[in-house]
């Protein structure tokens, strides 16, 4: 297995090719307005299998995939599946904001955090191995199980992790009641989505209550808030004007693209944005 199973290998004309440890995957980039560096030809070659979204969702080359398959990213270990929504279980321009929170959690010890809509457990592992005890809420029982495969692969399974299966709203509700607080808090909302048990999610109704919540459950000394999005309109620079209505005075604010990246010569993808605050 590759040990930093990520590479970013071309994009332009509304798609990405990417290798994830022995597999290379064309999937859309809506970005990607530019023309690709490399001949068809090549990418034709190259790809295991191609991901379109051209009257609904397909996948062309599948059964070159296995059921599932791990990767190494940036000293985490996935497991990935081809999903019918062309996701395989991981965001790789997550891949900085690992590397920040572990630094963040290993310079300050015994940090308790929360990270919401969880997904496979990328920003839940990271901020475990450098040293945190982390609540983990997603509103998908499958994809908690997901994480919890993850925490196993990195070693992590005895690590101080809860995994909550739960509509975010409603954990937020009942961890103000129990009066708990957290010095770290990440969230990576949704455009739309749906909660454990249906409650709709969309991301321009929610979010501003969402941080009242999370307001009343920060510590008197909190460490970090990081909020990311994929959810066209939601800027850098709009991530940062929300997160500063929570945040302390105090401390670091910044903001930027989340980009997928390659080799030196290869463009940078922009994949969202994220905006942080650090102590």
């Amino acid at each position: 297995m590759q040990t930093n199973g990520y590479e970013l290998i071309d994009s332009g004309d509304g798609r990405k090719l990417e290798r994830f440890g022995d597999f290379v995957l064309e999937r859309p980039a809506a970005q990607a307005a530019w023309r690709p560096r490399l001949p068809e030809g090549q990418w034709q070659q190259r790809a295991h299998a191609r991901f379109d979204r051209v009257k609904g969702n397909h996948w062309h080359g599948r059964h070159r995939l296995p059921e599932e398959w791990e990767c190494n990213i940036d000293g985490l270990r996935f497991r990935l599946s081809s999903t019918n929504f062309g996701h395989l279980g991981v965001f790789p321009e997550q891949r900085p904001m690992w590397r920040w929170l572990r630094e963040s959690c290993s310079r300050r010890k015994g940090l308790r955090v929360m990270n919401l809509f969880a997904y496979s457990g990328g920003s839940s592992l990271a901020p475990a191995q450098g040293g945190a005890s982390v609540c983990h809420v997603d509103a998908s029982k499958g994809m908690v199980e997901w994480a919890r495969d993850n925490a196993r692969r990195n070693g992590l399974e005895e690590a101080p992790i809860r995994w909550i299966v739960d509509d975010v709203h409603a954990f937020l509700r009942r961890e103000i009641k129990r009066g708990r607080q957290y010095d770290g808090i990440i969230l990576d909302p949704p455009s739309f989505g749906r909660g454990a048990k249906g409650e709709a999610f969309k991301i321009e109704e929610r979010i501003n209550p969402l941080l009242d919540q999370l307001k009343q459950l920060l510590s008197d000394d909190p460490a970090f808030v990081l909020l990311s999005a994929h959810t066209p309109g939601f800027s850098a620079q709009v991530l940062a004007n929300l997160l500063q209505q929570i945040t302390p005075r105090s401390g670091k604010l910044d903001c930027g693209e989340m980009l997928l990246e390659g080799a030196s010569k290869v463009p940078p993808l922009p994949s969202g944005a994220y905006a942080r605050w650090q102590a």
